[in-house]
């Protein structure tokens, strides 16, 4: 599911709202153009609540969020057997801990770069 359509429809929204004015329009495109990425989020976390609540009611496996870019898959998972989850580090609030699938050249691009700054992939 690719979200840019329903990101366009507020934008579109906002701009009928705003009428002819040339100045209002403007004012528009620019809260549209701000509240885009809030949006987005939004979207992501109402869809991640919902395969929560539909993964609780399956008898067997779960629905997965997986993204891909602004492309959104609600995915039904088997009950195959997971991976343990990654101890929890304890931490005093200033970092936190999340695991990241990149693609393959996205991964070698960051490692060359973290090499070329002297720091760690994970810096």
């Amino acid at each position: 599911m690719d979200l840019t359509p329903y990101l366009e429809s507020v934008r579109s929204d906002l701009e009928a709202v705003a009428g002819s004015d040339e100045a209002t329009l403007a004012v528009a495109d620019r809260l549209a153009r701000a509240l885009e990425a809030s949006l987005q989020l939004r979207m992501l976390d109402a869809l991640g609540q919902a395969a929560q609540e539909l993964g609780e009611q399956l008898p067997a496996g779960r629905i997965d969020v997986r993204l891909s870019g602004r492309d959104v898959h609600l995915v039904l998972a088997g009950d195959e057997p997971s991976a343990p989850p990654p101890p929890v580090v304890e931490d005093d609030g200033g970092t936190a801990r999340i695991t990241l699938r990149l693609p393959e050249n996205v991964k070698t691009r960051v490692e060359e770069q973290a090499s070329r700054e002297g720091i760690s992939t994970n810096s």
